[in-house]
């Protein structure tokens, strides 16, 4: 094959897999919403199986149930007619994944779950199948052709299965007022969990600074506050201690060019009035986007009263590695 043929065949088959989500829509209907239902209603585990490829998709389906709030484990049908059957149990719902619907290991294990008491879910691309019928609901992920050009191995199907399956995760994730909080109990190690779990207040111990000037204090005892502090800036406040601007170190440098007599002004002067600033209770990455928007580096910390309780830095948040 030259490229012409290969680009052409490579986007064919993201042609016919887009096509078989798009079909979806119809299996995004009363079943589906009833499926939400259940699902958040049971005591017990989202349990996943599927044969081959469809053991794969049901495998990711599981991690992203378990990732989003809905506890889930990927049960090899394999293995479970040699004894997992057993971590199945009345309170349980089993979802069974198959293209035709008469997956040998699949169908050997219903009368089990049957007798178990776990309820059946079946993904199937055959709604007259074997596995529709013996189950207690069941989308249909039928699609009408498979992206291999020979037709014989999964493609657009197990795309379609995986597709669905997600637009459940999510569901159920909405539906239960999922909150990044939440997902972040679930990531907890690398970067991710650092984004999703460090604290602004977190950051702020790094230095434990709190650089305050009254605004009616000359531009001098500002910059000694601000050496003392080894911070880049400092907090403004007036009379009742609330923070009404900042001073950093590059509003000193251009003010310089300006003002001959630039020690003897007052903070309120040459202060950036009303700043942006940001509770001690919010998430670091909420500060670093913040920063970034505004292009600062430097972001006051204030409590309830807007009372500035400390200061971060961006090359604190840098450290911290919340990014």
């Amino acid at each position: 094959m030259n490229s012409k043929k290969i680009k052409r065949q490579a986007r064919r088959v993201l042609d016919i897999e887009a096509e078989a989500i798009r079909n979806l829509s119809d299996s995004i209907n009363g079943t589906f919403v009833e499926l939400v239902e259940v699902i958040l209603e049971c005591p017990g585990r989202v349990i996943m199986t599927g044969m081959g490829k469809s053991g794969l998709i049901a495998q990711k389906l599981s991690a992203t149930f378990s990732s989003t709030g809905t506890p889930s484990f990927f049960l090899h049908p394999g293995e479970a007619i040699h004894g997992d059957l057993g971590m199945v149990t009345a309170k349980d719902i089993v979802f069974a994944l198959s293209n035709s619907g008469e997956t040998k290991e699949i169908i050997e294990i219903l009368p089990v779950i049957k007798r178990i008491g776990a309820q059946i879910i079946a993904l199937t691309g055959d709604v007259n199948s074997t596995l529709a019928e013996n189950a207690d609901y069941y989308l249909d992920t039928s699609v009408e052709e498979e992206a291999c050009p020979l037709g014989l191995a999964p493609t657009a199907s197990t795309t379609a299965t995986l597709a669905l399956g997600d637009a459940l995760a999510v569901a159920l994730l909405e539906s239960k007022d999922f909150q990044p909080e939440d997902f972040a109990l679930y990531h907890p190690g690398g970067s991710l969990g650092k984004k999703l779990l460090l604290k602004v207040d977190d950051v702020m111990h790094v230095r434990e600074r709190n650089p305050v000037v009254n605004q009616k204090q000359p531009l001098k005892e500002v910059l000694f506050t601000m050496t003392s502090t080894q911070m880049g800036a400092a907090n403004i406040i007036d009379k009742d201690e609330k923070l009404v601007g900042i001073i950093t170190d590059g509003d000193v440098r251009r003010q310089l060019e300006e003002s001959p007599d630039l020690l003897k002004l007052s903070a309120q002067k040459i202060m950036s009035a009303n700043p942006t600033a940001i509770t001690a209770d919010k998430l670091a990455v909420e500060a670093v986007k913040i920063m970034q928007d505004k292009e600062i580096n430097d972001l006051p910390v204030v409590d309830g009263d807007r009372k500035p309780i400390g200061m971060v830095n961006f090359q604190d948040l840098l450290k911290a590695g919340v990014f």
